[in-house]
Parts: structure tokens; C-alpha cells; sequence
């Protein structure tokens, strides 16, 4: 086999996970790696898996919502999965922007509460 393949341990490593992570979305069938005896492999495709379920992850997807997506490509190929990225994408982004909306509110709240709270402090000095 030519394709460079990683251990459990390296694929840790490389993306910065714990064993228990990997073994995770194994188990939820995020990632199939090769198997010889007890020993796992990452292939280049497992990989870039990773990749995507990282990054699905870091834009606040769920677990579910990245394997149905990575399950689109392998039954329905790359277009209709772009299509489903789209979708999400823009769920996600409305999601997100609802959060800063609220994120904003509170720190002006958090700012008044502590003005007032200093100004209240210097009257006791």
C-alpha cells in the first residue's frame, strides 16, 4: 500500500484529540478505520474525514448533522452534498448571529452593571 496511514496513536496526535474522541466517533460511525488485529489505520480518506468533522465541529454542528452530511456524498455524491453544506451553512450562520445578538445585549448589561457597581463603590470610599 502505497497511501501513507497513520496509528491510532499518530491520528491522535496529528489532529489533537483524545483516544477516547477517536474511539467515539468510530463508534457513531463518523470514521471506519482499517483494522489488523487490534491495531487501527487512518487512510488519506479517514483523514480528511477528520478534517470535516473537525471543522463541522468548530462551526457548531452536531455530531448527527455532520455524519448525515458525510452520508449524503457516499450515497448521492459531492453536488447534492454541497447542496446540504449550503443548507447548514445558513442555519448555522442565522444560529450564530441570533447568539451574537444576544452575546452584544448581555455585555452592554454586563458594562452598565459594573459602572454602576464602581460608581457605587467610589461613594463608599
Amino acid at each position: 500500500m502505497n497511501e501513507k496511514r497513520l496509528s491510532f496513536k499518530e491520528m491522535c496526535s496529528k489532529f489533537d484529540v483524545t483516544p477516547r474522541t477517536l474511539r467515539y466517533y468510530e463508534y457513531i460511525e463518523l470514521l471506519f478505520p482499517e483494522k489488523e488485529g487490534r491495531a487501527r489505520y487512518y487512510g488519506p480518506r479517514e483523514v480528511a474525514r477528520m478534517t470535516l468533522i473537525l471543522r463541522g465541529r468548530r462551526f457548531g454542528f452536531s455530531l448527527e448533522e455532520i455524519r448525515q452530511w458525510l452520508l449524503i456524498y457516499q450515497h448521492k455524491g459531492t453536488r447534492d452534498q454541497m447542496l446540504a453544506f449550503v443548507a447548514m451553512a445558513d442555519r448555522q450562520l442565522a444560529e450564530l448571529d441570533r447568539q451574537r445578538a444576544e452575546l452584544d445585549v448581555t455585555i452592554e448589561d454586563l458594562k452598565s452593571l459594573r459602572t454602576t457597581a464602581a460608581d457605587e463603590a467610589g461613594k463608599l470610599t
